[in-house]
């Protein structure tokens, strides 16, 4: 186990030592902000356990328990807006855990979207987010109203891109954005990653011989699926077991950010804030990882990372 210091201590260095090295100088017109660029991304990255009920309740334990260390804590609106100001920020760090831990260089990622909620179903009106997220269906919730996220992991569980769309939109879609966008040199969405080294395994909501062609000559992608149920290949029994088994990661991966990161509790009220605090869980989730290495454990050991 660690304690609270010490994880919030490796993890602001960290953060500070990268955002120094590789990121262009935080200058802007007007006051000087109260919190730095590191500051802001450690404290963000750190709120996003599930001990903590909500950014709220955090906020009320670190203007307790986190100004000796943070001396100059603004209020808690002023705090959100920098959040949302730095979020791309968090996205480098994310992405940048990846690099660190070699984690792209192995001879597979799995492909898979899951479900996320913003907002009671049953709920009237249009809400916070309304015309971006809607209403989509998932094996995971069933019926929800939100966004769909996607996402590339390795056989650890690292998470080396990820994406979202409206709940109603579809996985082939979706992942054609993603492979199409990790072949830029500058992608416009940069949480989607570099492209896989090795293949991609996915569920059968990516299936498709002919799509699955147009992937490999435009993107350099190969993904494998288990064949559509009217195809007249059929897999042998083993080599559907073998693909259902190795999937199981990325159900872990979810279950991690849904439980542990809170992300099934999120209720946002502007996109960007969607934007920084779910990149913000990713970035934690891979940063528990890196952690766990270092510590010879487990890497998805995360229930006693943390001596609370």
């Amino acid at each position: 186990m660690v304690d609270l210091d010490t994880f919030l201590t490796t993890l602001y260095v960290m953060v500070d030592d990268f955002c120094k090295s590789q990121l262009s100088s935080d200058i802007r017109p007007g006051p000087q902000a109260s919190l730095s660029r590191s500051e802001v991304v450690a404290l963000t990255i750190m709120s996003q356990w599930s001990c903590y009920r909500n950014q709220r309740d955090f906020y009320r334990y670190a203007k307790r328990h986190l100004r000796p260390a943070f001396p100059t804590l603004p209020d808690r609106s002023q705090f959100n807006r920098q959040v949302r100001r730095h979020r791309q920020a968090i996205v480098a760090f994310c992405l940048h855990l990846v690099e660190v831990m070699q984690a792209r260089y192995v001879e597979y990622e799995l492909l898979d979207t899951t479900g996320v909620p913003v907002r009671n179903i049953k709920r009237r009106g249009r809400g916070w987010l309304a015309g971006m997220a809607n209403i989509g269906k998932c094996t995971r919730l069933g019926w929800y109203h939100g966004f769909r996220l996607l996402a590339a992991a390795t056989p650890e569980g690292v998470i080396t891109g990820f994406g979202f769309g409206q709940g109603s939109a579809k996985e082939q879609p979706l992942a054609e954005t993603m492979l199409a966008l990790r072949c830029q040199t500058h992608p416009a969405i940069p949480s989607v990653g570099r492209p896989a080294v090795g293949w991609y395994f996915a569920d059968m909501g990516f299936a498709g011989d002919t799509t699955h062609q147009q992937w490999r000559v435009l993107y350099g992608a190969e993904v494998i699926t288990e064949p559509q149920v009217n195809s007249p290949e059929v897999w042998p029994k083993a080599w559907r077991g073998w693909l259902h088994s190795t999937r199981q990661i990325i159900e872990t991966v979810y279950d991690k950010l849904m439980s542990f990161f809170r992300l099934d509790r999120e209720r946002p009220h502007d996109l960007t804030g969607f934007q920084a605090n779910l990149a913000a869980k990713v970035a934690l989730h891979n940063f528990c990882i890196w952690l766990n290495k270092r510590l010879g454990r487990a890497p998805l050991a995360f229930s006693e990372l943390l001596d609370w």
